[in-house]
């Protein structure tokens, strides 16, 4: 990282910069390009390591390029607005990058991930067993354990 001072260490920080975001962005890897989607996502945090979990359709490009590399990369990043810093404009914004790979998860880590997802989303009200039954619905998980995070001003 080319300013150190944004860098962000602390696991306890780097999971409540997760727990802001909404998005979050999945990149693979795809012949000459790399291929990147955005996700509605759960996690877990423990141990120093975070689960991040998606739902999918049960095919599609995403499921054919993680078939074919599960390596991955993910980011979060929340934007919380534009600073004036006398002589330019610069963001107020918190992000973590980190790397893992993909796995597809069955039985009750399928119904983890949903009810992460759902928790995440603010409808833990639903029932994940039953979301995680849809036969067209399938869950994925990334753990990650390495990762960075950045801010500025925030």
């Amino acid at each position: 990282m080319r300013k150190d001072q944004r860098e962000v260490n602390d696991f306890d920080k780097i999971v409540s910069i997760i727990d802001a975001c909404q998005t979050m962005r999945l990149g693979l890897n795809s012949g000459d390009y790399p291929y990147i989607v955005p996700l509605t996502f759960g996690y877990k945090a423990e141990n120093g390591a975070i689960t991040a979990y998606f739902h999918c359709a049960t095919e599609g490009r995403k499921i054919d390029l993680i078939k074919a590399d599960s390596r991955a990369c993910v980011e979060w990043d929340a934007l919380h607005g534009y600073v004036e810093t006398g002589h330019s404009v610069t963001a107020d914004y918190e992000s973590v990058i980190a790397f893992g790979k993909v796995e597809k998860c069955e039985g009750e880590e399928k119904v983890e991930g949903i009810s992460r997802l759902l928790q995440h989303t603010g409808y833990a009200q639903y029932s994940a067993e039953q979301c995680a039954a849809l036969p067209i619905v399938d869950v994925y998980k990334i753990e990650c354990r390495s990762f960075t995070g950045k801010k500025r001003f925030n």
